[in-house]
């Protein structure tokens, strides 16, 4: 089974803000919601996880060796990291919903970051056939994993919802992955 988790809040969750590859920690209540996923989900084989210091303090809850694979890592938004998500001009949101292959001043295509998350996903999955694996990743990572196990175009990610510190889970089915489940909140 693959476990993707979405990493607990963080102060810019909390403040509404686009945190790309800023390294922001968890705040408190991310920290009981990473605490509490990780007893609900239980024993696991293993986990891999972003280098975000958010992703790797989710991480660290579980029982489990952890790996980093920045394959995993958020979407870089260039130079609109740490700015507000109300602040970001309207054309911007229009050009990334109509156009997986824009990327902002600095950062990074939906395009460019659905190629690594697949391949990460793909290696993942033949791991994921006979252990327990968790992924702690970050929104749309995790977003591009779901379209690529139901075999849609990542521009999908615009249509769905992720919480902080869901759960997703994948499985490996014969004739490639399977979702089971997509934003499953574990905790109070």
């Amino acid at each position: 089974m693959l476990i993707l988790v979405r990493h607990g809040r963080t102060g810019g969750n909390a403040a509404g803000l686009l945190q790309g590859r800023l390294d922001n920690p968890l705040d408190d209540v991310g920290e009981r919601q990473a605490t509490q996923v990780a007893a609900a989900i239980g024993r696991v084989d293993r986990v891999i996880s972003s280098s975000l210091t958010r992703a790797c303090q989710t991480a660290a809850k579980f029982d489990a060796p952890c790996v980093i694979d920045d394959r995993w890592i958020e979407l870089d938004y260039g130079e609109f990291d740490g700015r507000p998500l109300a602040d970001i001009p309207r054309d911007v949101w229009a050009n990334w919903r109509i156009d997986s292959s824009y990327a902002p001043p600095g950062g990074e295509s939906m395009n460019t970051m659905d190629r690594r998350v697949r391949a990460a996903a793909e290696e993942v999955l033949e791991l994921a056939r006979t252990e327990i694996v968790v992924v702690v990743s970050h929104v749309s990572p995790i977003k591009a994993a779901i379209s690529w196990a139901l075999g849609c175009d990542v521009s999908m990610s615009w249509r769905c919802h992720l919480d902080q510190a869901a759960v997703s889970r994948i499985t490996a089915g014969p004739s490639g992955p399977v979702l089971k489940s997509f934003n499953e909140t574990l905790y109070r």
